[in-house]
């Protein structure tokens, strides 16, 4: 029996139970998850009362950098890009890492995306710099539009090998002079840089945000001809990612996501 949860607050929007409930079913797996409010500031008093009950833990915000206080086994990625999504058993204790990065990159492959020159990120949290650290040496520029200053240098640690700027949000980016914009920020954050695609949009945007779907940026890109993702696509390469971890073995990914995705939809 494996028991999985997510924490965060807000968490009653998650479809992360949905989805890991499904998956369990289709692979044929006796499991549980559920979602559970954990406050910010809380994390380490949930961990110490109810840890000994699960197997692994989605974090979403605000946990994805307090986990990192935690005296927690964290990778090398974990290290570089400062923020966490997945808590899981391993050996003798817990162990952390980010499926941020990887599932993201997993649903650009999807899409048939590989290749970029320039990447344009919305926001500076810890979804961001997961991104960030993923498109790392993938896309020649990365820039990030954020609205606090004091972020910049965690975003700058993140990308070693790309050419990185962070530009502050009210300056404002030319969105149509990049081939891939993410947006990373909260919902209804960045429904004002939607007349800022009215006119046309040739790149790829990628929307982190699924509910409520579509955001007014990505419906106006839409409309404008360009290309968009939607946030639920992160939602299941993320999550299939979690699975391989736990179940400690690989996935029939495209078959799994394939599945999710009606489940999802239905």
């Amino acid at each position: 029996m494996i028991r999985g949860a997510v924490l965060g607050s807000p968490i009653t929007h998650s479809l992360s139970p949905r989805l890991h409930r499904a998956a369990f079913s289709y692979l044929g797996v006796e499991g549980s998850y559920e979602p559970i409010e954990v406050p910010a500031g809380s994390l380490a008093s949930f961990i110490e009362k109810r840890g000994e009950e699960f197997d692994y833990f989605s974090l979403t915000m605000p946990l994805k950098e307090e986990v990192l206080l935690l005296p927690i086994e964290c990778d090398p990625f974990i290290t570089k890009i400062q923020s966490a999504n997945t808590l899981w058993k391993k050996d003798a204790g817990w162990s952390l890492t980010s499926t941020d990065g990887s599932g993201f990159i997993a649903a650009l492959a999807h899409a048939g995306l590989q290749t970029f020159n320039r990447v344009l990120i919305l926001g500076a949290g810890g979804t961001s710099r997961a991104v960030a650290g993923a498109m790392d040496g993938i896309s020649k520029e990365i820039h990030v539009l954020g609205r606090s200053s004091v972020r910049a240098p965690a975003l700058k640690s993140s990308v070693t090998t790309s050419e990185f700027e962070y530009i502050s949000w009210n300056s404002g980016a030319d969105l149509g002079s990049y081939d891939l914009v993410i947006n990373t920020t909260p919902a209804g954050a960045a429904d004002l840089l939607a007349d800022s695609v009215r006119g046309g949009a040739s790149g790829v945007l990628f929307d982190v945000i699924y509910k409520p779907w579509p955001t007014v940026l990505a419906e106006a890109w839409r409309d404008s001809g360009g290309k968009v993702i939607g946030g639920l696509e992160l939602l299941l390469y993320q999550g299939i990612d979690q699975l391989e971890l736990v179940l400690g073995k690989s996935l029939e990914r495209e078959k799994l996501a394939a599945y999710l995705r009606s489940v999802l939809r239905a």
